[in-house]
């Protein structure tokens, strides 16, 4: 129980961080899960499970401050959701796991460290070909790595120009919860299980993002918001080639 409980309370504190930037923490529960000696096999599915339980709370939240973009959202996700299924439907394991996912993550923070231009960006759009090519992208790495895909689409919609980083981290509360259902799916039929004891996690991880939210909405300016992000996505990136 002992293990449990400082699990649990790890999930918990990295929600909360990572709710501040608008995502779910599914790459840092996978750290939390790799330090832990979760098996590799339960990993994926228990990470997809925390990933639906907060990006539930996060796209409800954002849905009542009709801060959502729904328009600029319905280019993303649609394509993503098959190519989620898809991904989540393949199993790598050991090191090319590990190597795979780190590589995206750190390549992620160098295009929102390089992005300083983002921070004034406006609302703006994005062609229906290029968003879609991008999601269906995002999707599929999501189903494959188990992070959701919010860490992987809101660099590439800061990088589209299409909107401000406050706004891009707003769409990826709707757009983990949708891939992480359907990739959750597909991992489910590849014969992959969350691990014993998830139930604490979940306590964990929903109360983390529920202050993480409200800090995040409140007092996260656009430079932070840039900043916080690219950190996260470099520690864990790192963190997963060590591993």
């Amino acid at each position: 129980m002992d293990h449990a409980l400082l699990v649990t309370a790890l999930v918990g504190g990295v929600s909360l961080f990572y709710a501040t930037v608008g995502q779910a923490g599914g790459t840092a529960f996978l750290a939390i899960m790799a330090f832990a000696l979760f098996p590799a096999a339960e990993m994926r599915a228990t990470a997809l499970l925390l990933n639906i339980l907060v990006a539930a709370y996060a796209t409800w939240r954002l849905h009542q401050g009709a801060t959502l973009e729904w328009h600029l959202l319905a280019k993303f996700t649609p394509p993503s959701l098959v190519t989620a299924f898809l991904g989540g439907l393949l199993v790598v394991e050991g090191r090319a796991y590990f190597a795979l996912t780190g590589l995206l993550l750190v390549l992620a923070a160098g295009l929102m460290l390089l992005r300083r231009t983002a921070d004034t960006v406006g609302n703006g759009d994005v062609r229906l070909a290029p968003a879609a090519t991008a999601g269906a992208g995002v999707g599929f790495v999501s189903g494959l790595t188990g992070v959701g895909g919010g860490v992987f689409l809101t660099p590439l919609v800061i990088v589209l120009g299409s909107t401000s980083p406050r706004h891009a981290a707003a769409l990826a509360p709707p757009f983990i919860l949708c891939n992480s259902a359907l990739a959750l799916l597909g991992v489910l039929l590849a014969g992959q299980r969350p691990a014993e004891g998830t139930s604490f996690y979940a306590l964990g991880a929903l109360a983390g993002a529920v202050l993480g939210t409200a800090f995040g909405q409140r007092w996260m300016s656009q430079r932070a918001t840039r900043i916080v992000l690219a950190a996260i996505l470099l520690v864990a990136g790192v963190r997963l080639l060590l591993r």
